[in-house]
């Protein structure tokens, strides 16, 4: 079913949860993904990267995503994830998605503020807007060893303002996460963390968040954190599950139809243990 996701984030955080966005490849990735949180009667953001609006299959992909949303039995967004380019998110808003990440994390607070009210002009009231503060290091579609970048974590001095001066509806920040493998064992500045919750008047998202310990994802909710994205965890269950198979489905006549399933069974398997964990189960 169609869903807010300003409103499904606000839910969540009344129950110490953060929703789950999940990067989907195609509808394949998507069916599985709403699957799962059917599964567990959970709402879900199936996340659109941000090269696939522009991409020769990218618009029907995204109409294909919008008409498994909206035939879920549970709330699913359909969000256009790290967009900077406001052409492309007209197109992507044309497609079908409710919710945009207008990313203007790269320009001064005031140009980035402005770039995300130009945008909700463009949106319209209706579609939710995140906003990024704050320098997440990495990739969104490539997973790369990564330190985060300390020099870049969103300031909680600066919080209450840009949200004010750029009406937006959820904000990234950057506490010590990155997109991309953790080169070590991640810490999240959860001091920083807890001011910056204090400093915004919206819910929080943080991104990066494969790799993180389980307790930090059962924290989220808590801290203020009301959707958490997932990419990088989720390519590598993947492309694990594939190459173990790979041999023997090649062996079997190509055997592409197998194949399917076994990415499929990877993507709900992992969509399963994130949306439990967000819900506070550590053990998942």
């Amino acid at each position: 079913m169609r869903a807010s996701l300003r409103e499904t984030a606000r839910e969540r955080l009344t129950d110490n949860a953060a929703v789950a966005a999940i990067t989907c490849y195609g509808a394949s990735t998507a069916v599985s993904v709403v699957e799962a949180a059917e599964a567990e009667g959970s709402p879900v953001v199936l996340l659109v990267p941000p090269s696939l609006p522009a991409a020769v299959e990218g618009l029907r992909t995204i109409r294909a995503m919008r008409a498994i949303a909206d035939s879920a039995a549970v709330p699913v967004s359909v969000q256009l994830d790290h967009a900077s380019d406001a052409a492309i998110i007209a197109v992507a808003l044309e497609a079908g998605v409710d919710a945009v990440l207008a990313d203007g994390s790269k320009l001064s607070h005031e140009d980035n503020a402005a770039f995300v009210r130009s945008i909700r002009r463009l949106a319209g009231p209706d579609v939710t807007l995140e906003a990024e503060l704050g320098s997440i290091l990495g990739h969104e579609d490539r997973a790369f060893d990564l330190d985060p970048d300390t020099a870049g974590m969103t300031d909680p001095a600066d919080v209450a303002g840009f949200v004010d001066q750029s009406g937006c509806d959820l904000l990234a920040v950057a506490v010590g996460n990155v997109h991309g493998r953790y080169r070590g064992r991640p810490l999240i500045d959860r001091d920083r963390l807890a001011r910056i919750r204090v400093a915004s008047a919206v819910p929080l998202v943080l991104h990066g968040a494969s790799g993180l310990p389980r307790e930090d994802l059962a924290a989220a909710g808590a801290s203020g954190v009301g959707k958490v994205n997932v990419n990088t965890e989720l390519r590598g269950v993947v492309l694990d599950a594939i190459e173990t198979r790979l041999p023997q489905v090649r062996k079997d006549g190509d055997d592409v139809a197998t194949l399917a399933r076994v990415r499929g069974s990877a993507t709900r398997e992992l969509t399963t243990s994130i949306l439990r964990r967000l819900a506070g189960d550590v053990t998942a």
